[in-house]
Protein backbone atom coordinates (compact mmCIF):
# COMPACT_ATOMS: atom_id res chain seq x y z
CA UNK A 1 0.00 0.00 0.00
CA UNK A 2 2.36 2.72 -1.49
CA UNK A 3 2.03 6.48 -0.69
CA UNK A 4 3.04 9.23 -2.94
CA UNK A 5 5.54 10.87 -0.96
CA UNK A 6 8.00 8.93 2.11
CA UNK A 7 7.04 8.33 5.22
CA UNK A 8 8.38 9.66 8.94
CA UNK A 9 9.52 7.18 11.05
CA UNK A 10 10.67 8.64 14.84
CA UNK A 11 12.68 6.62 16.88
CA UNK A 12 12.55 8.02 20.82
CA UNK A 13 15.17 7.29 23.02
CA UNK A 14 12.76 6.27 26.24
CA UNK A 15 16.19 6.66 28.34
CA UNK A 16 17.99 9.45 29.29
CA UNK A 17 20.27 7.85 32.32
CA UNK A 18 23.84 7.86 31.99
CA UNK A 19 26.24 5.31 31.10
CA UNK A 20 22.52 3.63 29.35
CA UNK A 21 22.03 0.54 27.26
CA UNK A 22 19.20 2.00 25.34
CA UNK A 23 21.40 4.70 22.72
CA UNK A 24 22.60 1.42 21.32
CA UNK A 25 19.93 -0.16 19.66
CA UNK A 26 17.96 2.95 19.28
CA UNK A 27 20.79 4.36 17.09
CA UNK A 28 20.76 0.11 15.15
CA UNK A 29 16.89 0.36 14.80
CA UNK A 30 17.08 3.58 13.34
CA UNK A 31 19.60 2.90 10.66
CA UNK A 32 17.66 -0.60 10.17
CA UNK A 33 14.30 1.68 9.77
CA UNK A 34 16.52 4.30 7.40
CA UNK A 35 17.75 1.86 4.98
CA UNK A 36 14.14 0.90 3.54
CA UNK A 37 12.86 2.55 0.28
CA UNK A 38 11.02 5.26 1.09
CA UNK A 39 11.63 6.09 4.63
CA UNK A 40 13.18 9.51 6.79
CA UNK A 41 14.11 7.92 10.05
CA UNK A 42 14.88 9.98 12.62
CA UNK A 43 16.41 9.48 16.18
CA UNK A 44 14.77 11.71 19.15
CA UNK A 45 16.79 11.21 22.07
CA UNK A 46 14.61 13.17 24.94
CA UNK A 47 18.09 14.21 26.77
CA UNK A 48 17.56 16.97 23.51
CA UNK A 49 13.88 17.58 25.10
CA UNK A 50 14.20 18.16 28.93
CA UNK A 51 10.80 18.54 29.04
CA UNK A 52 9.39 19.56 33.02
CA UNK A 53 7.09 17.38 34.93
CA UNK A 54 3.68 17.52 33.33
CA UNK A 55 1.56 19.61 35.99
CA UNK A 56 -0.55 21.78 33.72
CA UNK A 57 -4.81 22.18 34.85
CA UNK A 58 -5.90 21.18 31.26
CA UNK A 59 -4.87 18.14 29.11
CA UNK A 60 -2.99 18.29 26.05
CA UNK A 61 -5.89 17.44 23.86
CA UNK A 62 -7.10 21.07 24.75
CA UNK A 63 -4.23 23.02 23.47
CA UNK A 64 -4.84 23.35 20.31
CA UNK A 65 -1.47 23.38 19.15
CA UNK A 66 -0.55 26.24 21.72
CA UNK A 67 1.52 24.38 24.18
CA UNK A 68 2.97 26.46 27.42
CA UNK A 69 6.38 25.42 27.41
CA UNK A 70 9.04 26.20 24.73
CA UNK A 71 10.39 22.77 24.89
CA UNK A 72 7.08 21.10 24.94
CA UNK A 73 5.95 23.12 21.68
CA UNK A 74 9.35 21.57 20.09
CA UNK A 75 8.61 18.29 20.93
CA UNK A 76 5.24 18.05 19.88
CA UNK A 77 6.30 20.10 16.59
CA UNK A 78 8.61 16.87 16.29
CA UNK A 79 6.33 14.10 16.83
CA UNK A 80 3.63 15.96 14.61
CA UNK A 81 6.25 15.48 11.68
CA UNK A 82 6.10 11.27 11.93
CA UNK A 83 4.10 9.11 10.23
CA UNK A 84 4.94 6.39 12.98
CA UNK A 85 6.95 5.53 15.93
CA UNK A 86 9.53 3.15 16.98
CA UNK A 87 9.84 3.49 21.04
CA UNK A 88 13.34 1.86 22.42
CA UNK A 89 13.00 1.69 26.37
CA UNK A 90 14.03 -0.50 28.97
CA UNK A 91 12.20 -2.13 31.83
CA UNK A 92 11.83 -0.22 35.20
CA UNK A 93 10.26 -2.43 37.51
CA UNK A 94 8.08 -4.62 35.34
CA UNK A 95 7.16 -1.06 33.84
CA UNK A 96 8.89 2.23 31.91
CA UNK A 97 11.08 4.76 32.48
CA UNK A 98 8.93 8.06 34.10
CA UNK A 99 11.13 10.31 31.13
CA UNK A 100 9.35 8.47 28.89
CA UNK A 101 6.03 8.18 30.31
CA UNK A 102 5.92 12.37 30.84
CA UNK A 103 6.78 12.49 26.89
CA UNK A 104 4.08 10.62 25.97
CA UNK A 105 2.02 12.78 28.41
CA UNK A 106 2.93 16.20 26.90
CA UNK A 107 1.50 15.77 23.12
CA UNK A 108 -1.90 14.29 22.17
CA UNK A 109 -3.23 15.65 18.75
CA UNK A 110 0.01 14.64 17.40
CA UNK A 111 0.26 11.44 18.09
CA UNK A 112 -3.35 10.44 16.77
CA UNK A 113 -4.10 7.82 13.97
CA UNK A 114 -0.36 6.85 14.02
CA UNK A 115 1.40 3.19 14.23
CA UNK A 116 3.84 2.56 16.88
CA UNK A 117 6.47 -0.43 17.54
CA UNK A 118 8.39 -1.05 20.36
CA UNK A 119 12.27 -2.37 21.15
CA UNK A 120 13.41 -2.88 24.83
CA UNK A 121 15.71 -5.02 26.72
CA UNK A 122 15.93 -5.88 30.88
CA UNK A 123 13.90 -8.52 32.75
CA UNK A 124 11.84 -11.22 30.50
CA UNK A 125 13.04 -8.78 27.45
CA UNK A 126 11.12 -6.04 28.63
CA UNK A 127 8.25 -7.56 27.84
CA UNK A 128 6.50 -6.06 30.77
CA UNK A 129 7.28 -2.25 29.43
CA UNK A 130 5.86 -3.36 26.55
CA UNK A 131 2.43 -4.75 27.84
CA UNK A 132 2.57 -1.10 29.54
CA UNK A 133 3.55 1.12 26.57
CA UNK A 134 0.95 -0.80 24.84
CA UNK A 135 -2.00 0.32 27.20
CA UNK A 136 -0.86 4.31 26.88
CA UNK A 137 -0.53 4.65 23.02
CA UNK A 138 -4.33 3.35 22.77
CA UNK A 139 -5.26 5.67 25.05
CA UNK A 140 -3.32 8.19 23.20
CA UNK A 141 -5.24 7.15 20.04
CA UNK A 142 -2.11 5.49 18.56
CA UNK A 143 -1.85 1.93 16.87
CA UNK A 144 0.38 -0.30 18.20
CA UNK A 145 1.51 -3.11 16.23
CA UNK A 146 1.58 -7.01 17.30
CA UNK A 147 5.38 -7.37 16.88
CA UNK A 148 8.01 -5.95 18.69
CA UNK A 149 11.96 -6.38 19.63
CA UNK A 150 12.65 -7.98 22.69
CA UNK A 151 16.94 -8.20 23.05
CA UNK A 152 18.28 -10.69 24.99
CA UNK A 153 20.03 -10.05 28.03
CA UNK A 154 22.92 -11.48 26.63
CA UNK A 155 23.33 -8.59 24.74
CA UNK A 156 22.51 -6.20 27.36
CA UNK A 157 25.56 -7.78 29.49
CA UNK A 158 27.85 -7.83 26.76
CA UNK A 159 28.03 -4.08 26.26
CA UNK A 160 27.48 -3.09 29.86
CA UNK A 161 29.97 -4.62 30.74
CA UNK A 162 32.27 -3.74 27.78
CA UNK A 163 33.49 -7.19 26.94
CA UNK A 164 32.41 -6.23 22.64
CA UNK A 165 32.41 -3.49 21.03
CA UNK A 166 29.60 -1.88 20.06
CA UNK A 167 28.49 -2.48 16.86
CA UNK A 168 25.72 -3.64 14.38
CA UNK A 169 27.02 -7.43 14.56
CA UNK A 170 26.14 -7.52 18.17
CA UNK A 171 22.03 -7.35 17.74
CA UNK A 172 22.79 -9.49 14.53
CA UNK A 173 20.42 -12.56 16.44
CA UNK A 174 17.63 -9.88 16.62
CA UNK A 175 18.09 -8.98 12.94
CA UNK A 176 15.13 -11.45 11.62
CA UNK A 177 12.58 -10.32 14.42
CA UNK A 178 13.94 -6.80 13.21
CA UNK A 179 12.69 -7.48 9.84
CA UNK A 180 9.56 -8.86 10.99
CA UNK A 181 8.93 -6.13 12.90
CA UNK A 182 9.75 -3.09 10.36
CA UNK A 183 7.55 -5.12 8.03
CA UNK A 184 4.66 -5.01 9.89
CA UNK A 185 4.96 -1.26 11.12
CA UNK A 186 5.62 0.18 7.30
CA UNK A 187 2.25 -1.35 6.56
CA UNK A 188 0.59 0.28 9.02
CA UNK A 189 2.04 3.27 8.03
CA UNK A 190 1.36 3.25 4.85
CA UNK A 191 -2.39 2.24 5.39
CA UNK A 192 -2.71 4.65 8.13
CA UNK A 193 -1.28 7.71 5.94
CA UNK A 194 -3.83 7.36 3.22
CA UNK A 195 -6.58 6.75 5.97
CA UNK A 196 -5.25 9.78 7.56
CA UNK A 197 -5.20 11.99 4.03
CA UNK A 198 -8.11 10.61 3.39
CA UNK A 199 -9.99 12.35 6.32
CA UNK A 200 -8.24 15.55 5.59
Amino acid sequence: MPTTSPVSIKTILGTTRPNRFGDKPARWVNDLAAARTGVDAELLDLRDYPLPFFEEPTSPARFEGKYPNEVAGRWARKIGEADAFIIVAPEYNHGYPAVLKNALDWAYAEWIRKPVGFVSYGGVGGARCVEQLRLVTIELQMAPIRDAIHLPVDVYLVVMKERAPVKPELFGNSRAAADRFLDQLLWWTHALKVARQGMD
